[in-house]
C-alpha cells in the first residue's frame, strides 16, 4: 500500500496490531474458546508450557485507534496499536478461570483452573509477539483505554450474557443465516 501512496498518491496508513480480543471473537480463539470450553466442562487446550507471551488489545480500543488514525494519522505512515499488555497464554487462561470462578462457580466447587489441559505445541509457535505502540502514542497522543483487567473482564461478562450467540456459532447454526442472506 505505501508503494500506491508513494507512486500513486493514494491516501493510505497501514496499521499493525496486537492480538485482539473482545465481544464477537469467533470461538475457536483462546479467549472464547476457553470460556465457552469452561462453561460446558471440556478441557481448556494451552500450548505445551504455556509460557508464550502475547500482546493484548481489547477490540474497541482496537477501533479507537483506527478513529483516531483516520482523523489525525500521517498519510503514507505505518502505525503499531498495541494493548500494553504483554502477558503468557497460560496468565490469560487463569486469569479466565479467576473471573470465571466469581462470577458463575462450577458446581463441584472447583475452580475452573482444573480444567487447563496442556496440549502438543504447533510446530514453529512463536515464542513471543511482540509490538512496539510508542509511535502511535508519542504522535497522535493514542493509549488503550482499558488495562487486561478491565477489558477482559467485559468480555466474559460479555459471553456470559450471549450464550446463545456463542451457540449458534459452535453448533454451525450460523452458517444457515449466511447461506439464506448470500447464497451457497
Amino acid at each position: 500500500m505505501r508503494a500506491y501512496f508513494q507512486t500513486y498518491g493514494l491516501p493510505v496508513i497501514t496499521s499493525n496490531c496486537s492480538n485482539n480480543y473482545g465481544a464477537f471473537q469467533f470461538p475457536e480463539k483462546l479467549i472464547p474458546l476457553c470460556i465457552h470450553n469452561a462453561l460446558i466442562g471440556n478441557p481448556l487446550p494451552i500450548y505445551g508450557d504455556g509460557l508464550q507471551i502475547r500482546d493484548w488489545l481489547f477490540v474497541e480500543d482496537h477501533c479507537s485507534a483506527i478513529c483516531r488514525l483516520m482523523e489525525k494519522g500521517t498519510l503514507g505512515e505505518t502505525y503499531n496499536i498495541g494493548g500494553w499488555n504483554e502477558m503468557t497464554n497460560l496468565k490469560v487462561v487463569q486469569t479466565l478461570c479467576s473471573i470465571l470462578d466469581e462470577l458463575t462457580p462450577r458446581s463441584d466447587g472447583k475452580s475452573y483452573s482444573s480444567q487447563i489441559t496442556y496440549v502438543t505445541d504447533r510446530p514453529g509457535h512463536d515464542r513471543r509477539y511482540a509490538i512496539d505502540a510508542s509511535k502511535i502514542e508519542r504522535e497522535l497522543g493514542w493509549r488503550p483505554a482499558e488495562t487486561f483487567e478491565s477489558g477482559i473482564q467485559k468480555t466474559v461478562e460479555w459471553y456470559l450474557s450471549n450464550q446463545d450467540w456463542v451457540e449458534n456459532v459452535t453448533s454451525g447454526v450460523y452458517k444457515d443465516w449466511v447461506n439464506k442472506q448470500y447464497g451457497e
